[in-house]
């Protein structure tokens, strides 16, 4: 159940239904973001995570392939560190990095599922990444506690109400503050996310209401049906109807803002990707090699890989890291 209703699979809402599963070719502009997954590791184990992160995960980036990320920053002057896993601050270098990348005047995104601020070991997570001016982008899929947990377990919407309170009282959210506090929502089963501003005032009003909680943004954001949701929706018999609902979607008008244009995504073991998703399936375009090889080479111009699950970024009003792209 949503907090509202979302996008019906109807056609005749968007534009032509695209005649076969082949997404448009596509190539790099200039590259503003850098996405580090630090590591699948995290303290929860979402439905819906198209990584397959949890507690049982050991994959995380080497001390010398960390090392390589503000150099990387340096040599391309990449304006934006968008810092992802799993949870990134399980890693035991992530503070370290987000230091070393805000002294050479980065932005520092940090994607926290808000819960791993209360861990026992993180304690004063939130005064760090307050004291870093790093924004976070905090993953809250509903306002609704019922639907949380059931996406994300049993007194996880508790854990992140906290986690959410913790920071505004550090000063994120608030209006004038230079600490940036954004929401991210995703929808809990195979449809397309509601229009992302009215979604937004419903968030706004109900957590403000309810628990005293104020935020910057509301983003939205398509679930990708590749591994963890994709096994649901077979399991369930819904993966190809799902697949039909995001291509029957497409708005080219999107292609333009896609987020695989300007940023490129790096895996816990130094290698290079188009996109989150793109990791996650293993498909490497054929220009994109390893992290140390941004030291020499710019990508902009470069082809990017593209496939079926690509239609997720295009479909509705647009879905990317930093939300929908209408």
């Amino acid at each position: 159940m949503s907090p509202m209703p979302e996008i019906a699979a109807d056609p005749k809402q968007g534009h032509a239904p695209i005649a076969s599963d082949g997404f448009p070719a596509l190539r790099r502009g200039p590259l503003t973001t850098l996405q580090v997954n630090l590591g699948y590791r995290c303290n929860q184990a979402c439905s819906h995570c198209h990584v397959g992160a949890g507690p049982l995960r050991t994959e995380m980036m080497e001390p010398a392939t960390l090392a390589l990320v503000p150099r990387v920053l340096a040599a391309r002057q990449i304006g934006q560190l968008d810092l992802t896993g799993g949870a990134p601050e399980m890693h035991p270098g992530f503070r370290a990095l987000v230091q070393q990348a805000r002294a050479l005047g980065v932005r520092v995104i940090d994607r926290c599922n808000l819960t791993i601020l209360m861990q026992p070991d993180q304690q004063d997570l939130a005064a760090f990444l307050a004291g870093e001016s790093v924004v976070v982008m905090a993953s809250l899929p509903c306002y609704l506690e019922a639907n949380v947990d059931r996406q994300r377990g049993g007194g996880t919407f508790a854990a992140s109400i906290e986690g959410l309170r913790r920071l505004n009282s550090l000063g994120y959210g608030h209006s004038g503050s230079n600490l940036e506090l954004n929401l991210v929502y995703n929808p809990h089963g195979p449809s397309l996310p509601p229009p992302q501003k009215a979604l937004e005032d419903d968030f706004r009003r109900n957590l403000g209401e309810g628990y005293g909680v104020v935020f910057n943004n509301l983003l939205t954001l398509a679930n990708m049906p590749i591994k963890r949701f994709a096994t649901s929706l077979e399991l369930s018999g819904e993966l190809e109807t799902y697949r039909n609902l995001l291509r029957e979607h497409h708005n080219p008008a999107h292609l333009e803002r896609v987020m695989c244009r300007q940023l490129i995504s790096v895996d816990w073991r130094g290698q290079l990707f188009d996109c989150d998703f793109n990791q996650m399936l293993g498909k490497r375009s054929p220009g994109l090699l390893f992290l140390a090889d941004l030291l020499e080479c710019d990508p902009q111009g470069a082809a990017i890989e593209v496939a079926e699950h690509c239609f997720g970024c295009t479909a509705g009003d647009g879905s990317s890291c930093g939300g929908a792209l209408a």
